[in-house]
């Protein structure tokens, strides 16, 4: 079949997560992406821990189908090789500090000079405007920053970080839609433009019914462990073996797991009867609940209350996932050739197109992998490029 962006060729700047996430969007959707990396050390996610034979996890997890060259940004020769890539590029996406690129010639206007047509996409932390917008942004800062730290833990605990790097990933998804959004637009107008995803902003955005609440009521959001503030049950309840997830979103769910506990007498008590009423009087109904939930097994539990149509689950570890059969069926982990590391595997594209399917087409590459073949497309000679490794300009 064929593949959605096929004819689309993207020039990578990014580094470490949110930037190297959008463009491996891009590429599994078929793009040319041409990955920029700094030629003695590359992506800083090439010297993070775990390592698989050799190769660090982090790299492989977010570099795959796209083509490497090692470029010395601060020798001028290297500025003008990304120059010739701008030009024959699409989309360029890039996460350095505001203003970095503009001080080496790479700036959009230079670049929109030279290819008016060029979708260019910055990502930053905090955007490259405002009291923050000089300041770097990694996720966990912005965890903190953000207020997603603060929401996150136990009541009585400390704030604590999300387990997965859901700021990069989320500002990632958002710079894939906006390239795409950009793209769309230039089929309609001809034209290219700038582009700007911050991680900052994307987590604001993310913060959605929290701060429309608070604009509301002026109540600050609290932490609610697994709970949620404005639903209950809905969070996880101990069982004599562990824990698991129940979540009734509304009162119909509500009446039919009453139903389904044989404790029908809770439907008519006033503290519980509406969604409302169960958040107002949430520390009763859901001591109620863990001393019921207590007296059996999980799988006893999820059973009854799966089989009443009522949305509950178990508490999954990595490896479980891994393993599960629903992602084995929805095909989420896909196998990737490559030459150093034997049955190399990682989660798969998540987007379902049935017609021009996401498809892995090479393996995240060595540093500088393709440093002859991509300058050889710009024309460069085997002399010149010989001269260029040996003064350090790749």
């Amino acid at each position: 079949m064929d593949v959605a962006l096929g004819n689309i060729k993207v020039l990578d700047l990014t580094r470490t997560l949110s930037g190297p996430f959008c463009t491996m969007l891009l590429a599994d959707m078929g793009a040319d992406v041409v990955k920029v990396e700094e030629p003695s050390l590359g992506d800083e996610t090439r010297s993070w821990t775990p390592f698989w034979n050799g190769v660090s996890t982090q790299f492989l997890a977010f570099n795959r189908n796209k083509r490497s060259i090692t470029l010395n940004l601060k020798d001028r020769r290297a500025v003008e090789v990304a120059l010739q890539l701008a030009k024959g590029a699409d989309v360029l996406v890039e996460s350095f500090r505001p203003d970095a690129l503009n001080k080496l010639g790479l700036g959009y206007d230079v670049v929109n000079r030279e290819n008016p047509g060029i979708i260019y996409c910055s990502i930053s932390g905090f955007g490259t405007t405002g009291p923050m917008g000089s300041k770097p942004g990694y996720d966990l800062i912005v965890q903190g920053y953000g207020g997603l730290m603060d929401l996150t833990g136990e009541p009585d605990g400390p704030p604590v970080r999300v387990g997965y790097s859901m700021v990069d990933l989320f500002t990632g998804m958002m710079a894939y839609g906006a390239v795409l959004t950009a793209l769309i637009a230039r089929e309609q107008s001809g034209r290219g433009q700038y582009l700007e995803a911050s991680l900052f902003e994307s987590l604001v955005a993310a913060m959605s019914y929290h701060a429309v609440g608070f604009f509301a009521t002026g109540n600050e959001p609290k932490r609610a462990g697994s709970g949620h503030p404005t639903i209950v049950p809905y969070q996880a309840f101990p069982t004599a073996d562990g824990q698991f997830i129940l979540g009734c979103a509304n009162d119909g769910l509500w009446r039919r797991l009453c139903n389904a506990l044989d404790c029908e007498e809770l439907i008519a008590d006033p503290r519980f009867k509406t969604n409302t009423d169960r958040v107002r009087n949430k520390d009763e109904i859901v001591k109620i609940l863990s001393d019921l939930f207590s007296n059996r097994r999980t799988s006893e539990w999820l059973q009854i209350i799966g089989e009443a149509g009522i949305p509950c689950g178990p508490i999954q570890t990595i490896p479980q996932v891994l393993a599960d059969a629903q992602v084995e069926a929805r095909g989420m982990i896909t196998s990737v050739p490559h030459p150093d590391i034997t049955n190399l595997r990682m989660p798969a594209c998540p987007m379902k197109l049935y017609g021009t399917p996401p498809t892995i087409r090479s393996h995240p590459p060595a540093l500088g992998e393709h440093n002859d073949e991509i300058l050889l497309e710009l024309g460069f000679n085997s002399s010149e490029i010989a001269t260029f490794r040996r003064e350090g300009v790749i």
